[in-house]
């Protein structure tokens, strides 16, 4: 059990954090619902997922690539890009106004959902915090002296429960606190939420060329 609970800290180190992944999250809850903010969290859980998978079997690999010179540069680039593009969208974007009878659910097409979904895998894919996370991580467990492939699965079950949980309470949240929104409320955290992904995206390229 002991490699599970690791892996159940770790996920809990990473639902505090306030990244693009958490505004992505309650902005969708707030202002789509439960659903829609469960479908934005099942594209980042997906990218999570390949991550994992990707590192358990090709840790050795990985690291190569990130040795590669431009590596840095041109996923930082792109990732920042694809940040501000969805915070400028999201600012410029009307969010659709609450309905007159508060519980009843907004009508969501399956187009939307489907955006939901490549919304969040997008932008957990993209961020190269991710990608060092989780290969890092990998590596730590492959240099520690109890190393098996049970202990690796163990602990990334454990990260992988830990965030799933985590982010659906987020949602639930974002659904609670929307009873009490107004369409004002809702217009104001889509704009704060846009502006957060903006700066994220800023800080990310300005980390890559500076730093």
């Amino acid at each position: 059990m002991f490699p599970l609970l690791q892996g159940i800290q770790t996920g809990l180190i990473l639902a505090i954090m306030l990244g693009p992944i958490f505004f992505a999250l309650v902005q969708a809850g707030v202002e789509r619902g439960m659903r829609a903010g469960l479908m934005v969290g099942f594209g980042i859980w997906i990218s999570d997922l390949i991550f994992i998978l990707t590192v358990f079997f090709a840790a050795s690999f990985l690291i190569e690539v990130i040795e590669w010179s431009g590596f840095k540069a041109t996923f930082g680039t792109f990732g920042g890009v694809i940040l501000i593009g969805f915070g400028i969208g999201m600012m410029m974007t009307k969010s659709a106004p609450l309905p007159v009878v508060r519980e009843k659910r907004p009508e969501i097409g399956a187009r939307t959902y489907l955006g939901l979904w490549v919304k969040g895998f997008l932008i957990n894919t993209i961020n190269p915090f991710t990608f060092f996370f989780w290969l890092s991580v990998m590596s730590s467990i492959m240099l520690g002296d109890d190393y098996s492939t049970n202990y690796a699965t163990l602990f990334f079950v454990g990260v992988m429960l830990t965030i799933v949980l985590t982010d659906t309470l987020k949602v639930v949240m974002a659904k609670y606190i929307r009873r009490y929104m107004t369409d004002h409320h809702i217009h104001v955290l889509r704009m704060v939420s846009g502006a957060a992904l903006v700066i994220f995206g800023i800080v990310l390229m300005v980390k890559v060329f500076l730093l």
